[in-house]
């Protein structure tokens, strides 16, 4: 075969080898609103896995301390609310030991509060990576929120034994767990992607989401029952859809019977911010690159 013939076989059909590929991104410019595509953020999962567990090193990178971190930070938090409200304030805690009520609210708000945090600053944080290469940006805030859940499982294992401390029995209620933290996953993800896009365009993002995140830990009901406010009022506390959850991670860890209508207003907004935060970043992701 001559060299010309060679040349003409390898060309007669070039997309014949594109086609050949696991996955082909046709990259264009979007229009409207529009979900998620899951299935080109499943072509670059390995991404997704990289990104997280650089997140995971660069938290307790430098540190004298390291993973203990995800330990005190909720162990000191749960000992000053004990002292302030348990023991000083008499905060009611619906007949168990203040200090093991609390943590088990403090347990799903920290990751909460802490998932918005990151991934509220992550697209800043790595613009390196945005205007130089392309990728599904929701990766970015989504490795920031799996990065928490090494922290939470951590704690988790402190309130388990603390369980045992207190003499509060395990119960099949803990297989809800699971369903719970998907839910608060959610959730995070939701507002979080949402802070995500908004802080590139609004840098006073970056300096509102602290203040923000703690006006919203006391309206949730991590220092108090949801059973000292009014039944009649208590609707509009669900609205919090932290609020279902964090009593449906008090009733998992602790043997409480569920609330099925707080926990169902919870799921449908968690489901709802979640959306809403997604269709907004996927609407406003083709300019992060003109202006991160």
């Amino acid at each position: 075969m001559s060299p010309i013939d060679s040349k003409n076989s390898l060309s007669a059909n070039p997309t014949d080898e594109i086609f050949d590929r696991d996955h082909v991104t046709v990259i264009e410019p979007p229009r409207g609103w529009h979900m998620l595509d899951w299935r080109e953020l499943w072509a670059y999962r390995e991404l997704l896995w990289v990104l997280t567990m650089r997140d995971i090193k660069v938290r307790y990178k430098q540190t004298v301390l390291g993973a203990a971190w995800a330990v005190i930070r909720p162990v000191v938090t749960m000992v000053i609310f004990s002292v302030v409200f348990g023991q000083l304030a008499k905060m009611p805690s619906d007949g168990f030991p203040y200090p093991i009520f609390v943590y088990a609210g403090l347990l799903p708000w920290t990751f909460f509060a802490a998932s918005i945090g990151s991934s509220g600053q992550s697209l800043v944080g790595s613009a390196h990576l945005v205007s130089k290469v392309y990728f599904p940006r929701l990766i970015i805030p989504v490795s920031s929120v799996g990065a928490g859940l090494v922290d939470l499982l951590i704690s988790t294992g402190i309130l388990m034994l603390m369980m045992l401390w207190y003499g509060v029995g395990w119960s099949a209620n803990l297989l809800a767990a699971p369903v719970l933290l998907l839910a608060v996953v959610f959730t995070s993800l939701g507002v979080g992607t949402m802070l995500s896009a908004l802080t590139v365009a609004y840098r006073d993002f970056s300096h509102l989401t602290p203040f923000v995140v703690q006006i919203w830990m006391y309206i949730t009901p991590v220092i108090f029952p949801i059973s000292i406010v009014p039944e009649r009022w208590q609707w509009l506390v669900y609205l919090n859809p932290m609020t279902g959850l964090v009593e449906g991670f008090r009733a998992a860890f602790l043997g409480k019977p569920f609330d099925p209508t707080g926990l169902g207003i919870s799921f449908a907004i968690a489901l709802f911010l979640f959306a809403i935060g997604v269709a907004y970043f996927e609407k406003v992701e083709r300019r992060f690159a003109d202006i991160i």
